[in-house]
C-alpha cells in the first residue's frame, strides 16, 4: 500500500462559526454534529477566532481510491502507530483515508510504517 505525505503543516480547531470558514481553502475537513464545529485545515488558513486551536499536525494520504468493501485499513496503521506510541487523528472522505500525526512524530511514523512494508511518496 502506498502512502502520500501532504507537504504543508495542519491546525484542528473548533471554528467559532461557519462564517469564520475559508471555504476556498484548497484543503480542509469540516465536520458539523449536535455537539460541536471541527475544522482541520492548513495552518495557514486557519480562523482566528477559533474557540480551541491545536496547530502542529502533518498528514498523509493512503493513495488511490479505496473501495468501501476494505477493512482493517485503518487499524492496521494505526496499530503499528501504536507500537510506536504515536497518536493520530485520522479523517476520512470518499475515496480514501488521510491520517494526521503531530509534526514532531511525522518522520518517526513514515519510517515504521516504512518498516513494515507501505511504500511512501
Amino acid at each position: 500500500m502506498t502512502l502520500e505525505k501532504l507537504p504543508y503543516a495542519l491546525t484542528v480547531c473548533k471554528p467559532a462559526s461557519l462564517a469564520s470558514v475559508l471555504l476556498e481553502s484548497e484543503f480542509f475537513f469540516l465536520a458539523r454534529t449536535d455537539e460541536e464545529l471541527s475544522l482541520v485545515c492548513k495552518t495557514e488558513d486557519a480562523p482566528e477566532d477559533a474557540v480551541e486551536r491545536e496547530d502542529g499536525w502533518r498528514a498523509f494520504r493512503i493513495a488511490g481510491v479505496l473501495d468501501f468493501s476494505l477493512v482493517g485499513i485503518l487499524s492496521k496503521i494505526s496499530g503499528i502507530l501504536a507500537g510506536e506510541r504515536i497518536g493520530i487523528f485520522a479523517v476520512s472522505t470518499y475515496n480514501t483515508d488521510y491520517i494526521l500525526v503531530r509534526e514532531e512524530d511525522f518522520d518517526r511514523a513514515l519510517n515504521a510504517l516504512e518498516a513494515r512494508g507501505y511504500d511512501v511518496l
